[in-house]
């Protein structure tokens, strides 16, 4: 079998390729992985170091845009994970043209180019991100896109895309909609990393507004478990939602990171909060555990110190890249 995960080097694909290299998946037990990643400011080749060494890893440093590119890879290939996407927000607010190209278009010419090799199966992952802002209850599958920032929509038009590729080609594809992810590799610009290293540098950390908007928490290892039983067994053409079951107000995490790293509350310094910054995530997993018996594994409680203690650990991994990103 030979799989071709997208993104490879980032944060969750990272992740995927250790955890599938590393025997986690038996369907994966004896797979070839290819991982296409362009290396961006977000991609990172030391993510792969766990697996550096094995037979069954081939890196190709390259885009999801590049159509030439992706017609000598995809013959062949079995089964693509598609995560590679620009994804900070911030980042789309200030600049959205890259997050169109990579998000919209990359999906496009990587399915088509999947189309014309014939590939067996096609997970795109997605975010619940896409279905805007909830007060209460659960988004299901089948809840309206109703994107909010330039990042949500180019990922909810990648998504359309995916599934009018199923519905008019007959394409093998699943789409995923998780919630907000955290472990360790996770790039130092999104919360939980950022407040972290903030903190473990003795800096404030930056809490937008009031700091009550919530959000769903999945540990990485949770997600990549959840898209590979979609992977293996999900329905052709469907969507799956992947949870965590924790919702946080960002005040009430920044008070769990604070008391981790044994700060106070003089370390938190109130920012303008962010344009259109959607109040509340939170999605429905019913379907997923029904079908698939997917259900998240790994507490919060445990995910959050060992993410805390990986990168305490680990500062000659995240140092160098605030030092070169300036986060």
């Amino acid at each position: 079998m030979k799989v071709l995960v997208t993104g490879g080097a980032g944060f969750i694909g990272s992740h995927y390729v250790r955890q599938a290299l590393g025997g986690a998946y038996p369907s994966l037990a004896d797979a070839e992985v290819v991982v296409l990643d362009l290396l961006t400011y977000a991609g990172n080749r030391a993510n792969l170091d766990p697996v550096a060494d094995s037979p069954r890893l081939r890196f190709v440093e390259g885009d999801v845009c590049d159509g030439a590119l992706l017609s000598t890879l995809l013959p062949g290939v079995d089964l693509v994970v598609h995560f590679a996407a620009e994804s900070h927000v911030d980042r789309s607010i200030t600049g959205s043209a890259e997050f169109i190209r990579t998000n919209v278009l990359g999906t496009q010419t990587l399915l088509q180019a999947a189309l014309d090799a014939g590939v067996g199966r096609f997970v795109h992952v997605s975010t619940d991100e896409v279905y805007g802002s909830i007060e209460d209850g659960s988004w299901p599958e089948e809840h309206p896109l109703e994107p909010n920032s330039p990042y949500a929509a180019s990922k909810a038009s990648s998504d359309l895309i995916a599934r009018a590729y199923a519905r008019t080609h007959g394409m093998p594809v699943c789409i995923t909609r998780c919630s907000n992810n955290y472990g360790p590799y996770q790039f130092p610009e999104k919360v939980i990393p950022l407040f972290t290293t903030n903190l473990l540098d003795n800096r404030k950390v930056p809490l937008y507004g009031d700091g009550l908007n919530v959000r769903d928490w999945l540990h990485v290892d949770d997600h990549c478990r959840g898209i590979q039983l979609v992977a293996d067994g999900g329905r052709v053409g469907e969507i799956y939602n992947i949870g965590g079951g924790t919702e946080l107000t960002n005040r009430e995490l920044t008070a769990l990171l604070l008391e981790a790293t044994g700060a106070d509350e003089s370390m938190v310094q109130p920012v303008i909060d962010r344009k259109a910054h959607d109040r509340r995530y939170s999605v429905d997993i019913s379907k997923i555990s029904r079908e698939l018996g997917y259900a998240p594994r790994v507490t919060f409680e445990q995910g959050l110190a060992e993410t805390i203690a990986w990168y305490r650990d680990n500062r000659d991994w995240w140092e160098p890249l605030r030092a070169r990103t300036g986060v």
